[in-house]
């Protein structure tokens, strides 16, 4: 895709354009001069959707309600878009049904954006947002694995085993390889970017899970540390990117026309000890604990993001910005003291 010229403003659609990666990704199109079509679940709740009804200063922004497992919701939305972004997926990480409530809902989902944009004339792309959960859960034991493009996460190990939050590593991983089957099946030019967990200044009106999760050594919140925790016994590292680069990461992609496959999105790759002690030296104000004795101190891999940046994509912010960013955010927001 050459630059926009606002004379003729290409449109786009962005499947879940409420969440935390979406409404900045509809930011960033529309500061780049896209005419954006977006899909909410509830286009009426006003509340929910404020902060995309306040994008429309910045160009074409239209609102259409879907619902991931209606099929024909997506039509409408997806009609005369050059390129389909689909970030929805369902997360219920309390679930005790995870097979009914997320696993085949995100299956359906996906099939349902791709049959739509499979029916559309206009499609020339479609960018699905996958997960780091699709890729890093597996039972090879060591330190120093890398993980890439061409890597799994093990979906027979998760359902046997069936750690805490199964459910959502599964369904990402199936969804994806359920994506790659259709677009090969139906000749769409399926491009998948794969971003670990994501921090930053959010516009929703919420402060999103991921945030949360992300700066719980900071806030001491003992449920979320043991989360944090939990999540890197189960994926083998914490890997952590500014939000700002993930979606900055899609348009890339977008735009790039010898993309191809799928893309890590990766700036920063540690441990919850490490990560404790770089956080504790970097703001002493706030008492963070620093001992993990249930953990080990060092990853276990790695997560590459070599092919993104081979492709000419290069990451806006490091560890420390990521962190300086999201504290300032979490200070606005409240739950940090100024």
């Amino acid at each position: 895709m050459a630059s926009i010229k606002p004379t003729q403003r290409k449109k786009v659609c962005v499947i879940g354009g409420s969440g935390f990666v979406a409404s900045l990704l509809i930011k960033q199109l529309l500061e780049k001069g896209y005419a954006v079509n977006a899909t909410v679940r509830d286009p009426g709740n006003s509340k929910k959707i404020s902060h995309l009804l306040a994008l429309r200063s910045l160009g074409e922004l239209n609102i259409f309600g879907a619902e991931l497992t209606v099929e024909k919701d997506f039509d409408a939305p997806i009609a005369g878009c050059e390129v389909v972004f689909q970030l929805a997926t369902p997360v219920n990480f309390a679930s005790e049904d995870p097979e009914n409530d997320m696993i085949k809902p995100a299956i359906t989902g996906v099939l349902n954006v791709l049959k739509a944009c499979a029916r559309s004339k206009d499609v020339k792309r479609v960018i699905l947002t996958s997960s780091a959960a699709a890729v890093t859960i597996n039972k090879l034991k060591g330190t120093d694995l890398v993980m890439d493009e061409t890597s799994w996460s093990d979906v027979e190990f998760l359902s046997a085993a069936k750690p805490p939050t199964w459910g959502y590593p599964v369904s990402k991983t199936l969804a994806e390889k359920a994506a790659w089957k259709f677009a090969e099946e139906n000749n769409i030019d399926l491009i998948t970017v794969i971003p670990t967990l994501t921090t930053g200044p959010s516009l929703t009106p919420d402060i999103p899970s991921s945030v949360g999760l992300a700066t719980c050594l900071i806030t001491g919140n003992d449920f979320l540390i043991n989360a944090l925790k939990g999540m890197q016994l189960l994926s083998g590292s914490i890997s952590i990117t500014h939000v700002e680069d993930i979606c900055r990461a899609h348009i890339f992609v977008a735009e790039k026309e010898s993309a191809s496959g799928r893309y890590i999105c990766c700036a920063h790759n540690t441990s919850v000890p490490e990560l404790a002690k770089f956080l504790s030296k970097k703001y002493p104000q706030y008492k963070i604990q620093t001992e993990f004795d249930d953990i080990p101190s060092k990853a276990k891999l790695v997560i590459s993001s070599e092919k993104l940046i081979k492709e000419g994509f290069s990451f806006k912010y490091g560890i420390e910005e990521i962190y300086d960013q999201t504290l300032e955010y979490l200070k606005i927001k409240g739950p940090l003291k100024k």
